[in-house]
């Protein structure tokens, strides 16, 4: 069966109807989903193994059956794990029923159905009883509901609701607790994330600085953590101004309250700095000792950081302060996180008297400059590097003349103001999607970064080239376009760490989950061709198995083309290693001279490490060989690539081969 889906196409700007199978948004999910980077986790599988271990002895040595509760099962793996313990019946929800039929085949297949019972629902709406879901209440609750930022997911109101319906009082919790930590830094790096800097424009001999209005300087921002894999961030781009504090805990094996709360800690500055910046991660421990221990500390707290555990679906958590403001080594300061069901925020305070010290509950921090809705994290970093602003400024300067009327298609971008600074004529601007034909004038000077908020791949920004393509009326005949042309790069990497969130997992702490593999690998075949994906890659190490490749260019200085753009060819691998996949990029021509990177920044060393545009996501293409690592034998000597763009979708397909 066909169903008719209404997207909006990032590349073309145009709302399409598109047939899609009834099923598609599952395959989706499926195909996105942490279930393999999570079992791939040999820390969390281990520590949660021992956790249920010691859990089932403890009623055990009490005379009672061991009847365990798991919530949020997936694959059923924690079910089995307690089965294997010695508990007599364990009951596994599941709420994502593709996910859930697949329990129930997996748990069959390592012969464990008479013991688990795999019941596809939230929750909260599974029923105790004779009749009911479960026929008794639960006297061990097992649970994997943690995001990044711990309670992100809907923990907090799930453990409520079972304790209340679904465990027996008293009952035993894997994990027993979990404890926030948090620290107090200053980083103009992560800072830059946030807020706007000052902008530097040197005309000739003349240098503007661009300030921007108190509201954007005075805006609290948005209450969204950055949730980023801190163990890629150096020392050097922050400076600690606190040790780690401990926020807040959460006793799991207790009745939980999800009511907004809040939590005061007395922070004692170890270096004057200004304060801008909360880090913070979480812990969990598997049993009430505290012997078996799960921790997010990033590397630098953590005594043997060598031996960190790489994890995808638990990162670390940037908080921003709702204005920056300096602190003295040694003064009374106090921090208080804030949460909700779902979130948690942060504010420091510097107390003066017992009363100052007793703050009221504060709602999350509400957005009043717009500027935080419009933009992500890592787009006011790239406003802010002034590095990247110069290289605009120096193109703008090339092409620019005193009687200039510029037009600018980008969102949100700082072209027009630094246009009118260089002293066009006249300067106008055409943003969100929305193509004007009310010019007044003919466009000289048609100027884009290009970025665009509804932009996920790199090449959804040649939107620019359609939204040029649709003012072309008002064009001179002679228009000058900045950038020019773009170019689409591609090199083939090996990755420390990232291939595992799509490489299948077979067995698991001894249990066969190859039904999961195949599930998985189902979805993502889904379409006729596989789909790169976007990555943020300087969090994820990689290295250059091959040179960066220009595979296909897009003048701007044209219209969109009418036929198929189409290349082939292959890549030499100059060093050995596990071909994972294809990284592909866009290179920004602004001018014949100047050129901008969305992502290979260099390759760093003769080992090939890369380092990548920070600001910016990368598309990622997975070779089968990654996913199905039984296919490799011999490394291949080269990879061949066919890459198609179709204009009137503005869809780039791409297929890749190793060559023996």
């Amino acid at each position: 069966m066909k169903v008719f889906c209404g997207r909006a196409n990032p590349t073309t700007g145009s709302v399409e109807w598109l047939a899609e199978d009834e099923n598609y948004d599952y395959h989706q999910e499926i195909a996105r989903s942490c279930y393999a980077d999570m079992l791939h986790d040999k820390d969390r599988n281990l520590k949660y193994y021992q956790g249920i271990r010691a859990a089932v002895s403890r009623v055990k040595e009490r005379g009672e059956k061991a009847i365990v509760l798991d919530i949020g099962t997936g694959t059923g793996l924690l079910s089995m794990m307690a089965v294997t313990a010695g508990a007599d019946f364990c009951y596994a929800i599941e709420v994502f029923t593709p996910m859930a039929i697949a329990a129930v085949k997996i748990v069959e297949k390592n012969g464990f159905s008479d013991k688990i019972k795999v019941i596809n629902k939230h929750s909260t709406e599974v029923t105790v009883g004779p009749d009911g879901d479960m026929q008794c209440r639960a006297n061990i609750l097992i649970t994997e509901l943690f995001d990044t930022e711990l309670i992100g997911e809907g923990a907090l109101p799930s453990y409520e609701h079972a304790h209340k319906y679904l465990v027996q009082e008293g009952c035993e919790a894997v994990p027993h607790r979990a404890r926030v930590y948090a620290q107090l830094v200053e980083s103009k790096r992560m800072w830059s994330w946030n807020k706007l800097f000052p902008v530097h424009v040197q005309a000739e001999d003349d240098e503007k600085i661009i300030v921007f209005p108190s509201e954007i300087e005075n805006c609290p921002g948005v209450p969204s953590v950055y949730d980023i894999q801190l163990n890629q961030v150096p020392r050097s781009d922050f400076t600690v101004l606190s040790d780690v504090m401990t926020m807040f805990s959460v006793d799991f094996s207790k009745q939980v309250n999800s009511s907004s709360t809040y939590y005061t800690a007395k922070l004692d500055p170890i270096k004057s700095g200004m304060a801008q910046v909360i880090l913070s991660w979480w812990d969990v421990d598997m049993d009430p000792s505290g012997m078996i221990k799960c921790t997010m500390a990033p590397y630098w707290v953590q005594p043997t950081s060598n031996d960190v555990q790489w994890r995808d679906h638990w990162m670390q958590c940037v908080y921003f302060l709702p204005n920056e403001e300096p602190v003295l080594q040694g003064e009374n300061v106090y921090l208080t996180a804030y949460r909700d069901e779902y979130s948690v925020w942060y504010k420091l305070q510097k107390a003066r008297n017992e009363e100052d010290k007793k703050d009221a509950y504060v709602g999350s921090p509400l957005c009043s400059c717009q500027a935080h809705l419009l933009w992500n994290r890592p787009r006011f970093g790239e406003l802010n590097d002034q590095n990247r602003t110069n290289q605009y400024i120096q193109a703008l300067m090339t092409v620019l003349e005193k009687d200039s009327i510029c037009l600018c298609i980008s969102d949100g971008s700082l072209l027009p103001l630094l246009a009118q600074y260089l002293g066009a004529e006249q300067v106008f601007t055409v943003e969100n999607s929305a193509v004007s034909h009310c010019l007044m004038e003919k466009v000289s000077v048609l100027i884009g970064e290009p970025f665009f908020t509804t932009s996920l791949l790199p090449w959804h920004n040649l939107y620019f080239l359609y939204a040029r393509t649709a003012v072309a009326a008002h064009l001179t005949n002679g228009v000058t376009v900045l950038p020019q042309s773009a170019s689409l790069y591609m090199m083939v990497v090996e990755f420390k760490d990232l291939w595992r969130i799509r490489s299948p997992c077979g067995t698991c702490e001894g249990f066969d989950v190859h039904i999961m593999d195949d599930m998985i690998k189902n979805s993502l075949n889904f379409r006729e061709s596989k789909e790169a994906e976007p990555h943020p890659l300087w969090e994820y190490p990689c290295k250059s198995l091959s040179d960066p490749q220009e595979v296909m260019t897009f003048d701007f200085r044209l219209t969109v083309p009418q036929q198929t753009l189409s290349t082939d060819g292959s890549v030499n691998l100059l060093r050995t290693g596990k071909s994972h996949g294809a990284v592909l990029w866009m290179e920004y021509h602004l001018t014949a001279d100047i050129s901008v990177s969305t992502g290979l920044v260099q390759i760093s060393d003769e080992k090939g490490s890369c380092k990548w545009n920070p600001h910016c996501k990368q598309a990622v293409y997975f070779f089968s060989s990654a996913l199905e690592p039984e296919t490799l034998t011999d490394l291949p000597s080269a990879i061949t690539y066919a890459i198609n763009f179709n204009p009137k979708t503005g869809e780039i397909a791409m297929s890749f081969k190793p060559l023996s």
